[in-house]
């Protein structure tokens, strides 16, 4: 009974176990679980956007929305400069992987040193303007960074205020200018804008004509001259720079507190019929152009002396590099994106003209900044944005002391002696 039990029983298992078996041979395997996906790559960009942070927030999400393994940390510049905001970042090695720069010998002594990379292969490049592209070069071939935009400032005003002052003739020098400026006083208007707790405007703006009409004029190797120390700026030309920064605020033509404003309440004054003139950059032109109540012109800002034509600024607007880091393919896309298809989301805000190549369906910006950049870049003489020509020490220096020349600390004659001293100390160092 036990041996047939036990036998019984032996076969069941074997009749399971053959089952079991033959189970095993269709059965099949799970797949293995996929690999994770590698964590997103995050990238820091340092950017100067004073009047359109928003705007490059919403570039930033977009490419972020488009490239889910970007990751992109926003900063903003702050401050009078670029250069003031990239130092510190470069001497503590603490590099942003994308960056705002501007075409100037600092920003080309930083690409020759490594710190930036070559985007001469991008897209970006390809498409840039040629007439800019010349900006962006270093001596030995490098190209370091893609323009923001054509840059010029120009003289903004305020149609209706001018018609109410019985101004018909828009003026064509100096002496002019100051005149139109006591019509409108006269008229009960504030003249024009005068951004003294801002000077990187006036830097833009009265200094950099002061320095078109009376140098660049008359040196045609300016340029080099700066680069070599050898431009003279101790005349009595360099010191008629500051005399004409001064005399605005001096005769009365400038708001009230020209010393406390900021960059934004400047554009404001001048969009809610505050002034009657703004001196501003065409990369402000979406704003400027489009006043509250009234038709905005612009003209030719007339810083020439009479008997002499008026010389334009024309040139680059600070524009992106890539910094060599560990993450400069991901910053490259990211400088791709914001010169392709992120440029319209910024450019609807700020109007201004596209540093790029024409394009079908592309806009190409107020019809009157157009024509005015088209006038200024035909001119037989051109002076270029102070950002773009300065050493970077004296462009930190220079601003302190535009403010200590409006305020009648220091006389022009004293500015223009500072100024010719910074420049030849720069060079000087640079040749060593």
């Amino acid at each position: 009974m036990v041996k047939a039990g036990f036998i019984k029983g032996a076969r069941r298992w074997l009749a399971v176990a053959g089952l079991l078996a033959l189970g095993g041979c269709h059965h099949e395997e799970r797949p293995a679980a996929a690999p994770a996906a590698p964590a997103p790559v995050t990238i820091t960009a340092l950017i100067w956007a004073p009047d359109w942070q928003d705007q490059m927030q919403e570039v930033a999400a977009q490419f972020m929305r488009q490239n889910p393994d970007v990751r992109v940390d926003v900063q903003f510049m702050t401050g009078n400069s670029v250069e003031e905001n990239i130092r510190p970042k470069v001497a503590s090695h603490k590099l942003p992987d994308l960056m705002s720069v501007n075409p100037n010998p600092y920003s080309a002594a930083l690409a020759e040193h490594g710190v930036l990379t070559d985007v001469g292969h991008t897209e970006a490049w390809r498409r840039m303007r040629p007439s800019l592209k010349a900006d962006w070069i270093t001596q030995d071939g490098k190209r370091f960074g893609i323009s923001g935009g054509v840059a010029a400032t120009l003289m903004y005003y305020n149609k209706d205020m001018f018609a109410k002052a019985g101004i018909t003739k828009l003026p064509t020098n100096f002496a002019e200018f100051l005149a139109v400026c006591a019509r409108l006083k006269k008229a009960g208007f504030t003249p024009i804008y005068w951004n003294g707790g801002f000077p990187n405007i006036i830097g833009n703006a009265a200094f950099s004509f002061g320095f078109a009409n009376n140098v660049a004029a008359r040196t045609p190797d300016w340029k080099a001259r700066i680069a070599d120390g050898t431009l003279n700026l101790d005349t009595p030309a360099g010191a008629d720079i500051f005399r004409k920064i001064r005399t605005i605020p001096q005769r009365g033509y400038a708001q009230p507190n020209f010393m406390r404003s900021s960059h934004g309440e400047g554009i404001a004054a001048f969009v809610n019929g505050k002034t009657a003139m703004a001196f501003h950059g065409t990369w402000a032109a979406g704003l400027l152009m489009h006043g509250k109540g009234f038709q905005t012109g612009v003209f030719l800002p007339p810083w020439n002396d009479a008997g002499h034509a008026a010389v334009p600024v024309i040139g680059s607007e600070t524009g992106f590099a890539v910094c060599e880091t560990p993450k400069k393919e991901a910053a490259t896309r990211f400088l791709e994106f914001i010169t392709g298809p992120g440029f319209a989301i910024q450019q609807a805000k700020r109007q201004n003209i596209a540093p790029f190549q024409a394009a079908p369906g592309v806009p190409s910006g107020d019809p009157q900044i157009v024509a005015y950049l088209d006038a200024a870049a035909a001119a037989p003489v051109t002076g270029s944005p102070y950002y773009s020509m300065l050493p970077a020490n004296t462009i930190d220096m220079l601003h302190p002391l535009i403010q200590e020349v409006l305020v009648g600390k220091v006389t022009p004659q004293q500015a223009a002696h500072r100024l010719d001293a910074s420049i030849r100390d720069e060079a000087k160092k640079h040749s060593r």
